[in-house]
């Protein structure tokens, strides 16, 4: 195991920052009040919304949840037309080499919201994952930096436009893959740092953290960035973090249990352990696109999650106070705390912008933003020939693609900024370590200006309600001509459409093929 020049202080010594006394540890209730205030706000604020399908990706996942609830994970081709009939359409689900339909999307989220479906409350599904990361972050930040930290992380986590804007979109991964990416940090920050707990409850903890950093992985592939960095944190804090041997074998053993699942699967349902239901050059990166991306992504993103302004400048003082220990002028206890708050920094660096550069070399989003004159959202998007949407819609040379006004409008932003939400969590608690440097009266303002921006945010994001419109012409394999229109998918509980199913009039459910 790689070893560090220092070791994590016991439980007395580690608190971090002037409002964090070592001697105030208890759990205070009022704290946990508070956070608790702020997620159930969250909710209603999402659920008092009307939810809708704002982009040919929500079209495939609602397709794919309903088969999956009547025990259909690929369907024929009567059984794929006859639930394109029944919901208005299905969005990028492709043919298979043995001639059944699946979607091309990532399988992950499906196996989770089916559960949420059968029980007729699928709105519900991307925020019960978000109490699950809001519990973990909490517990995390509260005991990395003391009392408080942990309502302050919450907030910061819940308290975006971004966060908003896909937790009310029960169609789409995106809220729900971010949140186990932040649950997963914050059980591990948990498990690294509790060096007085017994080897059996790490173990456990470490293990749920990885468990829900997998899951994160099975809705959204590009995800394994956060698990390699976890990997990496775990192998290389084992001394300092006094892990055994045996509770590092169990993570690891089960990150390598879940990569070849997941190589078993794609085998045995797309014919190539390493392939996928995207066709081959449809999801493209390459160093050409971060230039063209850098010049419209900062300013969505600081709009959307304006925390990440917190986070960068935690990073900076992290830094600043590595390189005082370095020269001498930071000793001792402070010494000890600032290259651990350096260690943890580092690695929640490393999956925050791991994950946002990754998409910064993304071809797609730098063709949506390049297109545009003044490299903003300011007009209608004139996509030039051969550019193609990453559902594989091709449109023809001069199609205009509506919605896309405004440089928060939901149209265009919406579309791009939701590759850059798996770092939320991890976002949260770095901006938390900033509140904590700072006066006290400081962090109520900081957490009171986020809160209004989200609000803010999320309102000018869904208002464009993604693409919108129809495209002209069919797009082969939809099942239908065009884009469906944007609209409800049903009352709050969940799908209801007549006869309770999505099938043939009467409820009788898909046909048998």
């Amino acid at each position: 195991m790689t070893s560090l020049p220092f070791t994590i202080p016991a439980p007395a010594e580690e608190a971090s920052g002037p409002t964090a006394p070592a001697e105030d540890r208890g759990l205070g209730w009022a704290e946990v009040a508070v956070a608790a205030a702020a997620f159930i706000g969250f909710c209603v604020v999402v659920l008092l919304k009307a939810a809708q399908l704002m982009e040919p990706d929500d079209y495939a996942y609602r397709a794919s949840i309903i088969a999956l609830s009547q025990g259909h994970l690929e369907l024929t081709t009567a059984q794929y037309h006859a639930l394109s009939s029944q919901i208005g359409g299905i969005q990028q689900w492709v043919q298979l080499p043995n001639g059944r339909w699946l979607s091309e999307k990532n399988p992950g989220y499906p196996f989770y919201a089916v559960i949420f479906q059968w029980l007729h409350a699928l709105r519900l599904a991307p925020l019960f994952a978000g109490g699950l990361a809001s519990t973990s972050l909490f517990i995390a930040a509260r005991r990395w930096l003391g009392r408080w930290a942990g309502t302050y992380a919450v907030v910061l986590f819940l308290a975006s436009g971004m966060a908003l804007a896909f937790a009310y979109r029960a169609t789409m991964p995106t809220f729900t893959d971010a949140s186990f990416i932040a649950a997963g940090a914050g059980a591990l920050l948990w498990t690294l740092l509790s060096t007085e707990a017994t080897t059996r409850r790490r173990t456990v903890v470490g293990l749920a953290g990885f468990v829900a950093l997998e899951l994160a992985v099975f809705m959204r592939y590009t995800d394994a960035v956060m698990l390699v960095v976890a990997v990496a944190a775990v192998v290389a804090a084992a001394k300092p973090a006094r892990l055994r041997r045996s509770m590092v074998a169990w993570w690891l053993g089960s990150v390598a249990v879940f990569g070849a699942g997941v190589l078993v699967f794609d085998q045995l349902v797309y014919g190539h352990a390493t392939k996928t239901g995207y066709a081959s050059g449809e999801i493209t990166f390459s160093l050409g696109a971060i230039w063209p991306n850098l010049k419209h992504m900062p300013n969505l993103l600081v709009r959307a999650l304006p925390a990440a302004i917190l986070a960068l400048a935690a990073l900076v003082w992290i830094t600043v106070r590595l390189v005082r220990t370095r020269v001498g002028s930071l000793r001792g206890e402070r010494a000890d705390r600032a290259r651990r708050d350096g260690l943890i920094g580092a690695f929640l660096a490393a999956g925050w912008l791991g994950l946002w550069a990754l998409y910064l070399a993304y071809n797609w989003t730098a063709q949506m933003g390049g297109g545009v004159p003044g490299g903003g959202f300011g007009s209608k998007l004139r996509l030039p020939s051969g550019i193609h949407l990453p559902s594989g819609i091709h449109l023809p040379a001069g199609v205009r693609v509506p919605g896309a006004s405004g440089l928060m409008g939901g149209g265009g932003s919406i579309h791009l900024i939701r590759f850059y939400v798996p770092a939320l969590g991890l976002v949260a608690l770095l901006a938390t370590w900033l509140v904590f440097q700072l006066p006290r009266w400081v962090g109520p303002l900081l957490a009171a200006g986020v809160v209004v921006s989200a609000f803010g945010s999320f309102s000018t994001l869904v208002a464009g309600g993604g693409l919108g419109g129809r495209f002209p012409g069919g797009t082969g394999g939809l099942g239908g001509g065009g884009f469906p229109q944007r609209g409800q998918y049903g009352p709050p509980g969940g799908f209801t459409p007549p006869g309770g199913r999505y099938g043939p009039p009467g409820g009788s459910g898909l046909p048998a093929g």
